[in-house]
């Protein structure tokens, strides 16, 4: 009997695994664009400290795996040596205000739609369609022409990848202390920023969502690293994001035959089905359509800017935010905090109903 094709084990690794990331986030309400609102209008941080969870525990996990010698992280997306600064920076802004019109980020979306969300598929198509032109169409001149000509090459200043703590390393410490020193600093104090909060402490749901989805991470490193290993036709490094592979997905659907899947690809229709399910098993489905033009308006024009600010980013909120983190990537670390300041800035918009409002009122609050 022929052995099952590397794809196809990774595909259905990657489909179970975001079956239980679409499960965990419907029933958790794990949501960044969310944990932001309730942030800053609600003075309520405990979304917020189970996304840094998540990416506290992506990070040692992730890291340790590249420690041992299981993965290698350098062989990401996120450790080029070519930084791309203002795709991160632009981009996440794009994405991060674009999220706030559609009230959810890229995995949101998803699990939405899989909740019986109508305005979720208008989301999706307009997301999925504005990402793969970025990729590889009419707006992917502009992101070639215009953003990835400011991109530094580091390796001409000496730098073998953009990661933290090849940084570090630069100004003299050994390799091995610059990795746990980074990965000390960044990720014991976000344990501790988390955990130091009693309502946090004291909220199941929001403890197990952080623990979960960081978890997932590295689960999506060791199925694209480990179980797609082939000394033929090896499976890229990758693991959870969703911006690319929503446009993707979409294009696998238009194409099938002759077409091969992916682990994005089938993560997307994973979180969709597993949100689905959970959904159904707690009677939360529940189908949800536009109230009026200005609502469709808005959740197409947000959807545009995740495609597009996403793909020139590199990822969204869990692509760069939580993945792209745990690489201990500096590029993913300006894209994370380019997201939180488009993020601030969409939720002032909606809050004052103009970008001069929205600038006031950000720098009334500074």
């Amino acid at each position: 009997m022929d052995s099952i094709p590397v794809t196809t084990l990774v595909a259905g690794a990657g489909f179970v695994a975001g079956m239980l990331f679409g499960a965990t986030a419907q029933r958790t309400n794990f949501c960044t664009m969310g944990a932001i609102s309730d942030a800053v209008f609600l003075d309520d941080y405990r979304r917020l400290r189970a996304w840094l969870l998540a990416i506290a525990v992506a990070v040692i996990a992730s890291q340790s795996l590249h420690a041992a010698g299981i993965i290698d992280l350098g062989k990401s997306i996120y450790l080029s040596s070519n930084l791309g600064w203002l795709g991160a920076v632009l981009g996440g802004l794009m994405f991060g205000f674009g999220m706030t019109m559609t009230g959810g980020c890229g995995n949101k979306t998803l699990v939405r739609l899989g909740a019986g969300n109508l305005k979720s598929i208008v989301v999706f198509l307009f997301l999925a369609v504005s990402a793969y032109m970025t990729l590889r169409g009419l707006f992917g001149l502009v992101r070639a022409n215009l953003i990835e000509t400011t991109n530094i090459d580091l390796k001409a200043r000496g730098l073998a990848t953009q990661g933290l703590p090849d940084l570090l390393a630069a100004l003299g410490l050994p390799a091995g202390a610059a990795r746990w020193a980074t990965v000390a600093a960044l990720a014991g104090g976000l344990l501790v920023y988390c955990f130091r909060d009693a309502a946090f402490r004291r909220s199941p749901p929001h403890v197990v969502s952080g623990l979960v989805i960081g978890a997932l991470i590295p689960a999506g490193w060791l199925v694209t690293g480990v179980l797609g290993a082939d000394d033929f036709d090896p499976t890229p490094l990758a693991s959870f994001t969703f911006v690319a592979p929503i446009g993707e997905a979409v294009q696998y659907l238009m194409t099938f035959t002759g077409s091969t899947i992916n682990f994005g690809i089938a993560a997307v229709g994973g979180v969709i089905v597993g949100s689905f399910l959970a959904a159904q098993a707690t009677g939360e489905f529940k189908l949800e359509a536009f109230v009026g033009a200005d609502d469709f308006l808005r959740h197409m024009v947000g959807g545009v800017l995740m495609g597009t600010g996403g793909v020139m980013a590199l990822g969204c909120t869990i692509g760069q935010g939580v993945t792209g983190m745990s690489t201990l990537a500096f590029g993913s670390l300006l894209a994370l905090l380019s997201i939180l300041a488009g993020g601030v800035l969409g939720l002032r918009y909606l809050e004052t109903g103009t970008l001069g409002g929205a600038m006031r009122a950000l720098l009334a609050r500074s």
